[in-house]
């Protein structure tokens, strides 16, 4: 076997783990797109991009190539995302925008393990992982602090129009 099969292996695997770790926190919190849904989401943009710009190959001329590609993910994953964003009207609140973000942020790991920039995906996954376990928790303490109770804790401070 050769280097690149080993690399190649490496970028994916790595991409389908970073995947499953954001998927986890997703299913523990009961949301609709978990392990499987964001593992395969980096594993299969991971792929793009490794057929697009394989190791060990003169990469030159491909970088247009992986330009096109990055796009069409992100175009397809915009619409993945949308699938899991729900909005209730009666209650003026919309769910999943979380989730939806996650996916997206997942997509664009896939990306960048299907380059082979470790270092990147290291550091955006950390950040990531910090926003998805505190994020919640700084948000709600921003609330209790600066918006005025009244009534719902989820209703707008702003009056609608009349």
């Amino acid at each position: 076997m050769s280097d690149e099969f080993f690399t190649i292996a490496f970028r994916l695997g790595l991409s389908a783990f970073v995947g499953a770790l954001i998927g986890l926190n997703r299913d523990l919190h009961g949301k609709p797109a978990g392990v499987r849904t964001h593992a395969l989401v980096s594993l299969g943009t991971a792929l793009m991009v490794i057929v697009v710009m394989p190791p060990g190959e003169d990469l030159t001329h491909r970088y247009d190539a992986l330009s096109r590609v990055i796009q069409g993910v992100l175009t397809g994953i915009g619409f993945l995302g949308a699938g899991v964003i729900l909005r209730d009207p009666g209650l003026r609140q919309v769910h999943g925008l979380t989730t939806a973000a996650t996916i997206w942020v997942t997509a664009l790991l896939g990306v960048a393990c299907g380059v082979g920039a470790y270092g990147p995906v290291l550091l955006a996954f950390a950040f990531g992982a910090l926003v998805m376990v505190f994020g919640g928790r700084f948000e709600r303490t921003l609330r209790r602090r600066f918006r005025p109770v009244r009534g719902d804790p989820r209703e707008s401070t702003i009056d609608p129009p009349s």
